[in-house]
Formats: structure tokens, C-alpha cells, sequence
């Protein structure tokens, strides 16, 4: 009996835990690219963005950035926290993009096609993302193809979103380093992110849910 008291403490820590994750949920990814690789935590949720219920607004980032593309040396740097979104207009014609749409101006050394901006919404998709620019069909990806961006120190911030899936249902994904004076990197494809396999802590949860189910349904019998 005491046994039998110790697991259904155990499973009503949980439950509480399991709860409070329901309001706010944390997730770790690893980014690897050519030059580029990250460690990032991320905490979202659970406010959604005001047009895409499935699409989370994150609330807070940390880890680690690597860039030594082109002479860089970004080398373990800490991740200081989230550019915060400022809500711009798209262009007229993308009736796709989400409420939470954001430019981030840089002087020079983008392509003429960015028009100057690097693009972000500081949104996570744990079910993937779905098409958020009118002419641009891909999706797919824990991100956008707007992004996550995140601060480095010195100015310099990391522009990180989704290029959509391919034929083999992976997602693709790009970087962006710059100031607002300069664009230091861009890699626009060829990174992958991964979600790293669940702790400990939540394995052991499974298990002890498991088992009091198992409990309760040898005592209904």
C-alpha cells in the first residue's frame, strides 16, 4: 500500500508538471550547417499567433551559436534572447504572412530580392508549418519561412527559418548574421535542425503514468 501511495504522489507531481507544460512548453533543438551550428532552448506558448492558432508565440531563447563562415569567429557564443517582433505591414499582395510579421532592416550586403530586410515572427510550429506567403507554396518545419531571431551581442542578430520540406518529407532550413549596418552570413539552405530525443525526466513520467494505469486496471478487475 505504501508503495501503491508513493507511485500516485509521483504521478500527481506529474500530472501538475505535465500541466503547467501545457501552459508554456520548452523544447531543445541542434542546428548544423556548413560553418554554422547551434544549441538552442526555446519556451513557447501558449499564446498563438493572432492568425495561425497552430503556430506558438515563443517567449524566450538561449544556447549557444557558432558561425565561422567567411571569416567569422562566432565561436560557442551565448544566445542573449529574442529580437522582439514589431508587427510590420507585409506587402500588399502576401495575404498569407501571420499577424506577428517582422522586418529587420540591414544597410548593406543582403540580396537585392530581400529588398533590405531580413524577415522574422518568433513563431514555433511543433505540427509543422503551413504556406505563410501568398507566392511562396513550401511549408513544413518547426519554423516559418520568416523565422526565429535571436540576439548575439554586438549588434549582430541570427535570422533562423524554414525553407519548407522536400520529396523526403525533411525540412531544409537558413541562417542569416548580420547588423544593422551589415549582413556578416547568409547561408540560405542546407542547414538541418533536430529536436533531440526526450530526458530522462520525461521518460520516467511515461513510465509512471504507465504503471499507475496498469494499477488501476488490475484493481477495476
Amino acid at each position: 500500500m505504501k508503495h501503491a501511495c508513493l507511485v500516485l504522489a509521483a504521478v500527481a507531481g506529474l500530472s501538475g508538471v505535465l500541466e503547467s507544460r501545457a501552459q508554456a512548453a520548452t523544447v531543445n533543438l541542434d542546428v548544423l550547417g556548413p560553418g554554422i551550428s547551434a544549441f538552442l532552448q526555446l519556451t513557447y506558448g501558449p499564446a498563438t499567433d493572432a492568425k495561425y492558432a497552430q503556430a506558438f508565440q515563443v517567449t524566450a531563447v538561449s544556447g549557444t551559436f557558432t558561425d565561422t563562415n567567411g571569416g567569422l569567429n562566432i565561436v560557442g557564443t551565448p544566445v542573449l534572447g529574442l529580437v522582439p517582433v514589431v508587427f510590420s505591414t507585409p506587402d500588399p499582395g502576401n495575404l498569407l504572412a501571420p499577424n506577428s510579421f517582422s522586418r529587420f532592416a540591414v544597410a548593406s550586403g543582403l540580396s537585392p530580392i530581400s529588398n533590405g530586410f531580413l524577415t522574422y515572427d518568433n513563431l514555433f510550429w511543433p505540427g509543422g508549418s503551413v504556406q505563410t506567403a501568398t507566392d511562396y507554396p513550401p511549408s513544413g518545419g518547426v519554423f516559418d519561412i520568416y523565422g526565429l531571431m535571436f540576439s548575439i551581442g554586438d549588434g549582430r542578430v541570427v535570422d533562423l527559418w524554414s525553407n519548407g520540406t522536400g520529396p523526403g518529407g525533411t525540412a531544409d532550413y537558413g541562417v542569416a548574421v548580420a547588423t544593422s549596418r551589415l549582413a556578416l552570413d547568409y547561408a540560405g539552405g542546407g542547414v538541418m535542425v533536430t529536436v533531440p530525443e526526450p530526458g530522462t525526466l520525461s521518460l520516467l513520467g511515461v513510465g509512471l503514468l504507465g504503471l499507475a494505469a496498469a494499477r488501476r486496471r488490475r484493481r477495476a478487475a
